[in-house]
C-alpha cells in the first residue's frame, strides 16, 4: 500500500477505486467500488429522483474514497499529515482528469485534511444504472441547509423558517439516524438518507477530517439537484472558528464548517458542473448560546430534548438500556454552557456526567455507570480545555497575530472588511468567554471543571 514519494522521501499510501475484478496496481490498497465503497440504493433514490447526473454519482464514490483514505491509515507519530495516490473509476474521466477539476479537488481535500491527494481517474467499465423514484420536490425552493441532530441544526432552521418561511428550505440529513421522524417517512422525501456508505474493518485514524467533505460534496450535490444556489451552514461562532483556533501541539487546524473550506468546495462544484453554489454562515459571528437564545424566543420554539451533540457513540454511553450524551467531551461541553446561557433547562439524566459541580471527576457520573474509561477522562479534560483556551483567545496578547490571520481568511472567504471581521470575531469570543465564565460560576469554584480550568490559568 506504500511507495516512496521522490519529492517529499514521505511514503505514498497507494489506493484503487475500482469495480470488481479490475486489477490494482502494485503495493496498492483496494477500496472496490460495490464492496468496500456502497452506494445505497434507497440514498440514491433520495438525491437522484429528478435528474441522474453520473458526475455527481462519481463525486459520491470520490467522497467515500476520501473516507476510506482517511480512516485507514494512521497519522505519522511526529507529523501531521499523510501522502495519498488514488485511482478511481468514473463515468466522464476526461472531465475528472482536467486540469481545473483535479486541482480544486486536491485543494479542497488538501486545505480540508492537512494531507496531500493526487488523483488519476479511468474510465468504469459498467456505468451506474438509473434507478426509478416516486419522490418529489415542491416548487419555490430557494434554499438548501444541512441538517443532523444537533442543537444548531434545529435552532437555525428555525430562525431561518420563522424569517423566510419553510415552504423554500429543504434539509439535507448528515447523519444515518434522525430523531425528528420516523424512518418510513424519510424514504418518501429528498435528501435524507446519505448516499453512500464505506464499509471497512480498518479503521485505526479517529481525526476523521474527511468529514467535512463529505458533508459539503452531499449538501452541494442536493444543492445542484434542486437547482437552487443557496445553501445555508447552521454552525454558529464557536464550532466555525474553534476547531480551527483552540489547537494544541501539532495538530492541523480543523477547517470542516469554516468557509475557507466552503469556498474550495464551491470551486470545485463549479468546475464539475458548471453550476454556482453558494454556502451562507448567518450565525457565524454569534454564539451557540446566543443562537439557542433567539430560537428559543420564537413563537414556536424547537424542541430541543432530542437533539444530540456528543461525540462519542451511545455504546460508550448508553446507560440503563437508554441513550445518552456523555457530558464532559468539548461538543457536550458547549452544548451544556450555551444551554444555561440560554435560558433552556435540560435534564441531568440527559448525560451520562450528571453532576458537573462534583469536586471529583469520578463522583458526577451518574450512579452505576461502569464503563469509566482512561479515554473517556482524556475527553472530560480536552472538553474543559478547549472551552478555556477559546476564552482566553481575545484576552491574551500572544493571540494576537493569530486572530488577525483568522480575520483575514475569513475576510477573504466572505468578500468582506478585514477589519470588520476582526472586530466580529473578537467580540463572539469575549462574549464566549463570558458564558464560560458564567458556566464555571455556577458549577461553583470547587467543581472538578473549574479545578481543572484553574490548573491551566
Amino acid at each position: 500500500m506504500t511507495a516512496l514519494n521522490t519529492v517529499s522521501g514521505q511514503p505514498t499510501f497507494l489506493v484503487d477505486v475500482l469495480e470488481p475484478g479490475v486489477a490494482v496496481r502494485a503495493e496498492s490498497s483496494a477500496a472496490v467500488i460495490g464492496e468496500v465503497i456502497e452506494l445505497d440504493t434507497e440514498g440514491l433514490e433520495s438525491y437522484f429522483f429528478a435528474d441522474w447526473n453520473p458526475t455527481l454519482i462519481d463525486l459520491l464514490v470520490v467522497a467515500g474514497a476520501a473516507e476510506f483514505c482517511d480512516a485507514v491509515k494512521r497519522r505519522p507519530l511526529h507529523q501531521w499529515g499523510r501522502h495519498f495516490d488514488l485511482r478511481i473509476a468514473v463515468h466522464d474521466p476526461a472531465l475528472w482528469n482536467s486540469e481545473a477539476v483535479k486541482t480544486a479537488l486536491e485543494d479542497a481535500l488538501g486545505y480540508l485534511t492537512g494531507d496531500v491527494w493526487r488523483f488519476t481517474f479511468v474510465p468504469r467499465r459498467k456505468a451506474v444504472e438509473r434507478r426509478n423514484s416516486t419522490l418529489d420536490l415542491a416548487g419555490g425552493v430557494t434554499t438548501v441547509m444541512p441538517y443532523s441532530d444537533g442543537l444548531d441544526s434545529r435552532a437555525v432552521h428555525a430562525l431561518v423558517a420563522a424569517k423566510e418561511g419553510a415552504a423554500g428550505l429543504v434539509r439535507v440529513r448528515l447523519g444515518s439516524g434522525g430523531v425528528d421522524q420516523p424512518r418510513s417517512k424519510k424514504k418518501r422525501q429528498p435528501f435524507t438518507v446519505v448516499p453512500y456508505k464505506v464499509n471497512s474493518s480498518e479503521r485505526v485514524e479517529t481525526s476523521a477530517r474527511s468529514r467535512g467533505f463529505k458533508f459539503a460534496a452531499v449538501t452541494g450535490i442536493a444543492a445542484i439537484l434542486a437547482k437552487v444556489e443557496r445553501i445555508v451552514v447552521t454552525e454558529s461562532g464557536q464550532g466555525a472558528f474553534g476547531p480551527m483556533l483552540a489547537v494544541s501541539g501539532q495538530i492541523y487546524p480543523d477547517y470542516r464548517v469554516h468557509p475557507t473550506f466552503s469556498r474550495r468546495m464551491e470551486r470545485l462544484l463549479f468546475a464539475l458542473t458548471g453550476r454556482a453554489v453558494h454556502y451562507e454562515y448567518p450565525r457565524l459571528f454569534s454564539t451557540k448560546g446566543e443562537t439557542l437564545r433567539a430560537a428559543n424566543a420564537l413563537r414556536q420554539p424547537p424542541t430541543w430534548n432530542d437533539t444530540r451533540s456528543c461525540w462519542q457513540q451511545s455504546r460508550q454511553t448508553g446507560f440503563d438500556g437508554k441513550r445518552r450524551q456523555c457530558g464532559v467531551c468539548a461538543a457536550c461541553m458547549l452544548r451544556r454552557v450555551s444551554m444555561l446561557s440560554a435560558g433552556i433547562d435540560e435534564p441531568a439524566s440527559a448525560y451520562v456526567w450528571e453532576r458537573l459541580s462534583a469536586e471529583q471527576y469520578e463522583d458526577g457520573v451518574v450512579d452505576g455507570f461502569v464503563k469509566l474509561t482512561p479515554a473517556l477522562r482524556a475527553y472530560a479534560v480536552a472538553g474543559v480545555l478547549h472551552m478555556d483556551h477559546l476564552a482566553d483567545l481575545v484576552e491574551s496578547p500572544l493571540h494576537a497575530r493569530q486572530l488577525r490571520h483568522a480575520a483575514r481568511d475569513a475576510a477573504e472567504a466572505l468578500s468582506a472588511d478585514r477589519v470588520e471581521v476582526e472586530e466580529q470575531l473578537r467580540s463572539m469570543l469575549e462574549r464566549h468567554a463570558e458564558e464560560w465564565r458564567a458556566f464555571r460560576k455556577f458549577l461553583g469554584p470547587r467543581s472538578f471543571v473549574s479545578q481543572l480550568a484553574s490548573a491551566r490559568s
